[in-house]
This record gives structure tokens, C-alpha cells and sequence, in this order.
């Protein structure tokens, strides 16, 4: 944390709450344990910065960064992952004819941070900015298969896949859905790495199983795995 003060105090304090949340979701205690505000300080702040939607809250209650963080940092420019991951959304939902998504994990959530919707015809749209279960769909599965073993069994519990169904996603490198999150949508997915080889996102395609079928990963496994490692390479150069 920056502990360098502008003398403005409410603002320091904010920035203090934004820089303790970076590390991960946190329950008030943790807030004020993090930050050494005062309690009632730090949830006046925190309730504050959610109602802006620079602070969010996670299924468990904890607060977390908030989407707001994300539109800034596209706005700024800073975002590496999303100006990489636009185009090749584009191309994949162009290629695939099905709509297309990016996803973060936050917390107990997934965000969906960029999207790029089919123009016509039946399409599963997810707007920027959504917050979905970690318990359903197949960019859940990406984003949690590759976890740590006890955050890893922590996020199958009350999961609509398995442990078994992850260790097939590590092994083919791509995920399916089919029903999961929502009656009559299918998708595919597959992880964006970062430093280090970790799964930071997941690239979606996602449509009704009619068009999609009863094996989505069939028809375009392959061409939602190719976009995702496009965009581990390119974020990869651009961060050397």
C-alpha cells in the first residue's frame, strides 16, 4: 500500500481502501485490519465508493474492486488486456458467428469486461459491466480450473461441474456449457494467461444450444482457444 499522503484526508483514506482491495476481496474487519481506519470510517467510505461503483461486493458480502475501475482504465488507455482482447473478439465472433466475451474473476463473481455481440439473428447478450456466478458456465470452469488446490475446492462447492470436468478442461485447454447458467444457452471458453503462465481471463463464445448443439466445444473449441492464446501472446509482447 502507498502510504503517502496528498492531504486531502478523505481522499487519502479512499485511495488507502482501493489499495488494500487490489489483494482480494475483504469483510469490513479486513478493511479496517488492512487500512487502520476506524470502523465506522472505513464502512462510510466503502458504502461510498460502491454507490460510484469503484468499490463492489462479492456473493459472500465482501467488498471488492468495482467494474467503474475497469471502464476508467479502458478510457485511460491502461488496460492492456482489453485494447489486445477487442479485435480478436471481433474476429472470433466474425469467425464463429456466435457472440463473443471476455471475462475477469473478482472475488466470487465473474465480470464480463468486453463483449462483442452478434448483429442478428438468436444471441446470448451479456452486457459490459455483468456480474455472474462462479458456479455455471464454462468461462467459470476456465477461470477455476487452474486455481490453487484449496481455492480450487473452495469454488466447486455448489458448483454445477466437477473436479473431474476441470481436469479435463486442463488437459484439452478449452471448457463447454450446456445449460448450465442459463436454459437453452450453450457456450465455449478458454483461459488468457498472464506473468507466469496464471489464468487471468477467459474468452467466451456463447448462443442458443440450438445453433451452438449439445457439443459447442466440438465445433469451436479450437477457434476459442486459438483467439485466447492470440491474446496471451500479444499482452505478452506488450508487456515485455
Amino acid at each position: 500500500m502507498d502510504n503517502t499522503n496528498s492531504g486531502v484526508g478523505v481522499l487519502d483514506k479512499a485511495a488507502h481502501i482501493l489499495d488494500a482491495l487490489e489483494s482480494g476481496p475483504l469483510t469490513l474487519a479486513g478493511l479496517v485490519a488492512a487500512t487502520g481506519l476506524a470502523r465506522p470510517t472505513a464502512h462510510r467510505l466503502a458504502t461510498a465508493l460502491e454507490h460510484h461503483r469503484l468499490v463492489g461486493r462479492d456473493l459472500s458480502g465482501r467488498f471488492v474492486l468495482g467494474t467503474r475501475l475497469s471502464e476508467l482504465a479502458v478510457a485511460a488507455g491502461e488496460d492492456k488486456l482489453l485494447v489486445v482482447a477487442t479485435p480478436i473478439l471481433i474476429a472470433l465472433r466474425d469467425a464463429t458467428k456466435e457472440s463473443a466475451q471476455l471475462y475477469r474473476r473478482q472475488g466470487d463473481q465473474r465480470i464480463c469486461v468486453a463483449a462483442a455481440e452478434r448483429m442478428t439473428g438468436l444471441r446470448d447478450t451479456v452486457p459490459v459491466g455483468a456480474a455472474m456466478t462462479m458456479h455455471a458456465g464454462s468461462a467459470a470452469q476456465i477461470l477455476l480450473a487452474w486455481e490453487e488446490p484449496d481455492r480450487l475446492h473452495r469454488g466447486l462447492q455448489g458448483a454445477r461441474f466437477t473436479a473431474t470436468d476441470l481436469s479435463g478442461i486442463r488437459r484439452r485447454g478449452w471448457a463447454q456449457s450446456i445449460g448450465e447458467r442459463e436454459t437453452g444457452v450453450a457456450s465455449v471458453s478458454a483461459p488468457i494467461r498472464g506473468s507466469g503462465g496464471k489464468v487471468i481471463a477467459a474468452v467466451s463464445i456463447s448462443g442458443p444450444i440450438e445453433r451452438l448443439t449439445r457439443t459447442p466445444g466440438r465445433l469451436h473449441g479450437q477457434s476459442v482457444a486459438t483467439a485466447a492464446a492470440r491474446i496471451t501472446e500479444l499482452l505478452k509482447a506488450r508487456t515485455q
